[in-house]
């Protein structure tokens, strides 16, 4: 299973790449190859603020459909527009391609509550 050191993990399996106050999210390696073929990504949140937790977004794969959280509270800046066309990218590249939304982070404080590479292998294993 791939979990790249530079990232932190949420233990409802998205992964986070902190750039400043903004961040890149996404689901893990993990959690994609758990769901299976993803078929659709829904996200309509572009522009809204959710705390931590809350739900920013639906994938649905061939025999199931799960809810992506928030790893910390921000404001979706930006919606990762070439899944509606091409939602295999969450399975083929979850950390580059797949990615599904950038926010700006409004407590950049929450990420120390995130797992780090080791401790999330832990979790899954």
């Amino acid at each position: 299973m791939n979990i790249p050191a530079n990232l932190k993990y949420s233990k409802e399996h998205e992964w986070i790449q902190i750039e400043g106050d903004l961040a890149i999210v996404g689901i893990t390696d993990y959690a994609q190859s758990q769901l299976g073929d993803i078929v659709f990504v829904d996200i309509q949140t572009q522009g809204e603020t959710l705390d931590k937790d809350e739900v920013f977004g639906a994938i649905e794969a061939v025999k199931t459909v799960a809810d992506a959280f928030m790893p910390v509270s921000g404001t979706i800046e930006e919606v990762n527009e070439s899944l509606e066309a091409e939602p295999q990218q969450v399975n083929e590249d979850p950390y580059g391609a797949g990615w599904m939304v950038k926010i700006r982070m409004t407590n950049p404080g929450e990420a120390e509550d995130l797992l780090d590479a080791r401790a999330y292998g832990e979790l899954i294993s």
